[in-house]
This record gives structure tokens, C-alpha cells and sequence, in this order.
């Protein structure tokens, strides 16, 4: 199993950060993708990726702090190009759900994003809420430029997942995939083909049913994977190999 997006630089995860990479071996986990989120936040995860061999990261900034860090391509580039285990742009994108930061800044940041994934042939990891018809427009412009996109904690409508589809587009599951309220995912994910799905955690936030109520981490990636291959009806085992294989084809 790979968790393709967690906070490992989130507490409580790093405080306990040995303990967190022992219970994710435990479970059979191979790979931990640690997502940047700020310009802090990837100061701290250059110090994260020399822990353990299994930990790799990211660079980007969220949405949500685009308006305060304000970045430009070269930025995330030549800082990408220093750190062999920095291996995806992002998380970056759109949300216009919360608003945390100006529409004009998240739109301007999630190009400088694309730009950057582009000239890297880097996985670009897309934040998208209450934003569809916004994300897909600006992904749409970049459609003849082999971009690679994965959607992390897909959540969107079986219309936007088809759109992305046609975009040759990846899609992470979460834990939200387990929640009883969420049967319209469910249905989008079973449409969506096997060879295009990833697993996360986007921990420490989305603990999986059964684990609800508790700060998540990446061995609770069990849980999503388990309801994954019963929507999927696939065996556990197969879907495992399955999502890792993708995981390992896209940021290859």
C-alpha cells in the first residue's frame, strides 16, 4: 500500500513521528507521499524526507494560504530540482468553498502550479471544492501539454470526474469514501476505471470509519482500501497491487 497524500508535517503526526512510520510498516505500508502546503510547511518536510527511505514529498501551496505565500514557477522548479525525493507540485488548486484566500490569487497560484508540473513532467496535486466548473477550465487550457493530474480526496460529481477523465486524470480516495452520507462518491468511484485510482489518508484530517472521531494517520489506510475493493469488487489483495502500480506509473 502507498499513502499518496498525507501531513506528515501536521501534529500530531509530527511529534510522533517514529511511532507514526512504525504502525504504517506494520500495516504493509511501502510509501508515505507528505504533502506541502505553505513555505513552511516544506521547510519542515525537506527535514521529514531524511527520517526514512519510505517518506517522499511534494512542493506547493495550498489554496488556501496562496494569498499570504506568494510563489512563481521558477520558485517551485529550482527548489523541486534540489531534493531528489521531491517527486509532485502541489497541493494547489482551487477553494472557493472556505475563500481563505482571494479568488485572483488561488487562480494565479494554481497556474504558476501547472506551469511548474509541466516543465518538471511532475504529478500536479489538485485541491478542488465548490470550484468545478473553475478547475476544469483552467486544467482544460493545458490539455495538449501532457500535464499529469491527480485529483487528491476526489470528491467532485460523476460530471466532473468524467471531465477529468477526458484529461487522463488521476483520482484519490480518502476516507470520506466510508462515510454512510457519502453514497453519491461511492457510485463515482465505481465508474471511475481501476487503473486511474489512488488511495490516501490526507491525514491527519478524515479519519476513516471506524476510526471516526480519532486524528487520522496512515495506517488507518486499511480502512479506505477495504471500501474501496467492496465498491470496486475487487479482492483487497489485487486492489492493493492495483493502486500502488498506479501510484508508481504516475510519479515515475
Amino acid at each position: 500500500m502507498i499513502d499518496s497524500h498525507c501531513h506528515l508535517d501536521h501534529e500530531p503526526l509530527f511529534s510522533n513521528i517514529n511511532e507514526v512510520i512504525n504502525r504504517s510498516k506494520k500495516i504493509g505500508l511501502k510509501k508515505l507521499l507528505t504533502i506541502s502546503t505553505s513555505l513552511k510547511s516544506f521547510e519542515n518536510i525537506k527535514k521529514i524526507l531524511e527520517i526514512d527511505e519510505m517518506i517522499y514529498g511534494t512542493i506547493g501551496i495550498h489554496p488556501h494560504e496562496s494569498s499570504k505565500d506568494k510563489i512563481n514557477s521558477n520558485y517551485l522548479i529550482d527548489n523541486a530540482k534540489k531534493y531528489k525525493k521531491i517527486i509532485g507540485v502541489g497541493e494547489t488548486g482551487l477553494d472557493f468553498y472556505y475563500e481563505n484566500s482571494k479568488r485572483n490569487d488561488q487562480i494565479d497560484s494554481f497556474i504558476k502550479h501547472i506551469e511548474a508540473s509541466i516543465s518538471l513532467n511532475y504529478p500536479l496535486i489538485v485541491h478542488s471544492r465548490s470550484a468545478e466548473t473553475e478547475t476544469f477550465e483552467i486544467l482544460n487550457n493545458y490539455k495538449n501539454k501532457n500535464i499529469k493530474i491527480l485529483m487528491h480526496c476526489f470528491t467532485g460529481s460523476k460530471e466532473f470526474a468524467k471531465k477529468l477523465m477526458n484529461l487522463n486524470a488521476y483520482f484519490s480516495a480518502s476516507g470520506i469514501i466510508t462515510f454512510k452520507n457519502s453514497l453519491d462518491l461511492q457510485e463515482t468511484f465505481k465508474l471511475i476505471d481501476k487503473n486511474r485510482i489512488l488511495i490516501e489518508t490526507d491525514s491527519p484530517f478524515l479519519a476513516p470509519i471506524p476510526m471516526r472521531g480519532k486524528k487520522n494517520e496512515p495506517s488507518f489506510i486499511k480502512y479506505t482500501l477495504e471500501k474501496l475493493s467492496q465498491l470496486k469488487s475487487i479482492n483487497f489483495n489485487e486492489l492493493e497491487k492495483i493502486t500502488s502500480n498506479n501510484f508508481d506509473n504516475l510519479f515515475s
